[in-house]
Protein backbone atom coordinates (compact mmCIF):
# COMPACT_ATOMS: atom_id res chain seq x y z
CA UNK A 1 0.00 0.00 0.00
CA UNK A 2 1.37 3.32 -0.78
CA UNK A 3 0.17 6.72 0.40
CA UNK A 4 0.22 9.32 -1.76
CA UNK A 5 -0.14 12.93 -0.34
CA UNK A 6 -2.45 15.41 -2.74
CA UNK A 7 -1.99 18.87 -2.21
CA UNK A 8 -4.47 21.43 -2.80
CA UNK A 9 -3.72 25.12 -3.96
CA UNK A 10 -6.13 27.68 -3.38
CA UNK A 11 -6.26 31.17 -4.33
CA UNK A 12 -6.98 33.42 -1.57
CA UNK A 13 -9.22 35.23 -4.52
CA UNK A 14 -11.40 31.79 -4.85
CA UNK A 15 -11.60 31.67 -0.93
CA UNK A 16 -13.28 35.29 -0.79
CA UNK A 17 -15.54 34.81 -3.46
CA UNK A 18 -16.72 31.81 -2.24
CA UNK A 19 -17.42 33.42 1.44
CA UNK A 20 -18.80 36.40 0.07
CA UNK A 21 -21.66 34.12 -1.79
CA UNK A 22 -22.04 32.30 1.03
CA UNK A 23 -23.16 35.41 3.43
CA UNK A 24 -25.37 36.66 0.58
CA UNK A 25 -26.83 33.27 -0.07
CA UNK A 26 -27.47 32.81 3.78
CA UNK A 27 -28.88 36.79 3.94
CA UNK A 28 -31.11 35.92 1.16
CA UNK A 29 -32.30 33.31 3.10
CA UNK A 30 -33.34 34.90 6.30
CA UNK A 31 -35.07 37.81 4.56
CA UNK A 32 -36.75 35.45 2.64
CA UNK A 33 -38.11 33.98 6.14
CA UNK A 34 -38.72 37.01 8.17
CA UNK A 35 -40.88 38.06 5.00
CA UNK A 36 -42.91 34.66 4.23
CA UNK A 37 -42.23 32.84 7.77
CA UNK A 38 -45.16 32.35 9.48
CA UNK A 39 -45.10 35.48 11.39
CA UNK A 40 -46.85 37.18 8.25
CA UNK A 41 -49.78 35.00 8.68
CA UNK A 42 -50.80 36.11 12.42
CA UNK A 43 -50.97 39.34 11.02
CA UNK A 44 -53.38 38.79 8.90
CA UNK A 45 -55.60 36.96 11.54
CA UNK A 46 -55.07 39.92 14.06
CA UNK A 47 -56.25 42.62 11.24
CA UNK A 48 -59.10 40.46 10.92
CA UNK A 49 -60.14 41.28 14.43
CA UNK A 50 -60.00 44.58 13.85
CA UNK A 51 -62.51 47.06 14.81
CA UNK A 52 -61.02 49.93 12.51
CA UNK A 53 -59.53 50.58 9.74
CA UNK A 54 -56.88 53.33 11.07
CA UNK A 55 -57.04 56.71 9.78
CA UNK A 56 -58.46 60.24 10.37
CA UNK A 57 -62.06 60.45 10.00
CA UNK A 58 -64.40 63.23 10.45
CA UNK A 59 -67.84 64.40 11.06
CA UNK A 60 -69.22 68.20 10.56
CA UNK A 61 -71.45 70.06 13.11
CA UNK A 62 -73.46 73.16 11.88
CA UNK A 63 -74.43 75.82 15.24
CA UNK A 64 -76.01 78.78 14.37
CA UNK A 65 -74.97 78.85 10.17
CA UNK A 66 -71.42 78.07 11.35
CA UNK A 67 -69.94 74.95 10.84
CA UNK A 68 -66.82 72.80 12.58
CA UNK A 69 -65.57 69.67 12.49
CA UNK A 70 -64.81 66.39 15.21
CA UNK A 71 -61.79 64.43 14.19
CA UNK A 72 -61.36 61.12 15.38
CA UNK A 73 -58.07 59.50 15.24
CA UNK A 74 -57.85 55.44 15.28
CA UNK A 75 -55.89 52.26 14.83
CA UNK A 76 -56.75 49.19 14.16
CA UNK A 77 -58.48 48.08 17.49
CA UNK A 78 -58.39 51.83 19.58
CA UNK A 79 -59.33 55.37 19.30
CA UNK A 80 -56.39 58.00 19.42
CA UNK A 81 -57.77 61.01 19.79
CA UNK A 82 -60.48 63.01 19.23
CA UNK A 83 -60.78 66.91 18.49
CA UNK A 84 -62.28 69.88 16.69
CA UNK A 85 -61.25 70.78 14.02
CA UNK A 86 -61.93 74.29 12.43
CA UNK A 87 -63.72 75.98 15.04
CA UNK A 88 -63.85 79.52 14.63
CA UNK A 89 -63.35 82.05 17.55
CA UNK A 90 -66.68 83.12 17.02
CA UNK A 91 -68.60 79.78 17.60
CA UNK A 92 -66.00 79.06 20.42
CA UNK A 93 -66.75 82.43 22.58
CA UNK A 94 -70.94 82.29 20.97
CA UNK A 95 -70.81 78.29 22.76
CA UNK A 96 -68.23 78.00 25.51
CA UNK A 97 -69.13 75.04 26.47
CA UNK A 98 -68.18 72.78 23.65
CA UNK A 99 -64.55 72.53 24.41
CA UNK A 100 -64.67 71.67 27.74
CA UNK A 101 -67.62 69.17 27.19
CA UNK A 102 -65.01 67.45 23.87
CA UNK A 103 -62.40 67.11 26.71
CA UNK A 104 -64.77 65.65 29.27
CA UNK A 105 -66.35 62.97 26.61
CA UNK A 106 -62.75 62.10 25.01
CA UNK A 107 -61.26 61.26 28.47
CA UNK A 108 -63.84 59.12 28.95
CA UNK A 109 -63.96 57.41 25.37
CA UNK A 110 -60.27 56.91 25.81
CA UNK A 111 -60.40 55.06 29.32
CA UNK A 112 -63.26 52.75 28.19
CA UNK A 113 -63.16 52.83 23.98
CA UNK A 114 -66.52 52.69 23.75
CA UNK A 115 -69.28 55.16 23.53
CA UNK A 116 -71.05 53.16 26.07
CA UNK A 117 -71.77 54.33 29.77
CA UNK A 118 -70.70 57.89 28.98
CA UNK A 119 -71.42 60.43 31.87
CA UNK A 120 -72.04 64.22 31.90
CA UNK A 121 -73.35 66.99 33.41
CA UNK A 122 -76.78 68.80 33.17
CA UNK A 123 -75.42 71.69 32.20
CA UNK A 124 -73.56 70.22 29.00
CA UNK A 125 -76.24 67.47 28.36
CA UNK A 126 -77.44 68.76 24.71
CA UNK A 127 -73.80 70.14 24.12
CA UNK A 128 -72.63 66.48 24.73
CA UNK A 129 -75.57 64.69 22.97
CA UNK A 130 -74.55 66.71 19.86
CA UNK A 131 -70.63 65.93 20.43
CA UNK A 132 -71.16 62.15 20.57
CA UNK A 133 -73.37 62.11 17.99
CA UNK A 134 -70.60 63.27 15.71
CA UNK A 135 -67.82 61.09 16.98
CA UNK A 136 -70.54 58.45 16.51
CA UNK A 137 -70.94 58.97 13.41
CA UNK A 138 -66.93 59.39 12.50
CA UNK A 139 -66.59 56.23 14.40
CA UNK A 140 -68.91 54.54 11.86
CA UNK A 141 -66.88 55.90 8.88
CA UNK A 142 -64.08 54.29 10.77
CA UNK A 143 -65.84 50.47 11.06
CA UNK A 144 -63.64 47.65 9.97
CA UNK A 145 -65.86 45.79 7.42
Amino acid sequence: MSSRTKIVVLHMREVIYTAIFLLLAIALGIILFFMFGPGKSQKTVSDANARYTPGVYRSSIELSGNTFDVEVTVDADRIKSIRLVNLSEATEAMFPLVKPALVSLASQIYSTQSLEGIQYSSDQKYTSQMLLNAIQDALEKAEAK
